[in-house]
């Protein structure tokens, strides 16, 4: 399996914001979002080959069993299966991050965390060419993906917003899911890889959140590190 980076550190993100986990990065992406802040596992995927035994022998190393799989997209790793369940055996508590483009098959995961790609992903043409920007436009929103996905396992819906615009697709998604999605189960991020352009956000997505029942969501690892990886 193609590893990116594995990192010891707290959740930046999302329900668990705080918890020390560590931090499992797949590299490889069936996406090409605009503002990807991981290029390194996606746009460009790097890293080093890395067996399931030698994952679980670094994940092992740290203090915790908390256990963040993310990427890129995880779940195209082809050993994904098989790590989440050599993780699940060693008692590990398994947060998934994924955009919830590939079905979930019953893998082993205790927290789905679920980013769907707004519109506001679709990359540049001229930078990623048109070949990719149909693929990304294909894929990037599933309802039946993501309805697997909710349907199975705990999780949170996580949206990157960059505009109050933003707010109607987030709703349209929600709807295309076809289930009953608690508001708080709705969480909005703040677009941006620096401490200033999230502050510039900030506001307006507390004031959708109270508005809309739906949760606010930090990047604290942000906040405390900048955007850098191994944080």
């Amino acid at each position: 399996m193609l590893i990116s980076e594995i990192f010891y550190s707290v959740q930046g993100e999302g329900t668990l914001v705080g918890v020390p986990s560590v931090f499992v990065r797949t590299s490889g992406c069936n996406l090409r979002c605009r503002w990807c802040d991981t290029p390194y596992a996606s746009w460009k995927p790097e890293g080093t080959e890395m067996s399931v035994e030698e994952l679980l022998q670094a994940v092992n190393a740290h203090p915790t069993r908390f256990v963040v799989v993310t990427g890129g997209e995880p779940m195209v790793a082809k050993e994904m299966p098989r790590l989440l369940q050599t993780l699940r055996e060693a008692g590990k508590h398994i947060t998934i991050e994924t955009a919830g483009t590939i079905a979930p098959e019953g893998v082993a995961c205790d927290l789905a965390s679920i980013s769907p790609k707004l519109a506001h992903s679709t990359p540049d043409e001229a930078v990623a060419g048109k070949a990719w920007v149909e693929k990304h436009e294909r894929l990037r929103l599933q309802p039946e993906v993501l309805r697997a996905w909710c349907s199975k396992y705990d999780f949170q819906l996580k949206f990157v917003i960059a505009s109050e615009a933003d707010v109607l697709e987030v709703k349209a998604v929600i709807e295309s899911i076809g289930i009953e999605i608690a508001p708080e189960k709705v969480l909005l991020m703040p677009e941006g890889i620096t401490q200033e352009a999230l502050k510039a956000r900030q506001m307006l997505l507390v004031e959708i959140c109270k508005r809309e029942g739906w949760r606010y969501s930090p990047r604290l690892h942000i906040d405390l590190f900048g955007n850098k990886r191994g944080t």
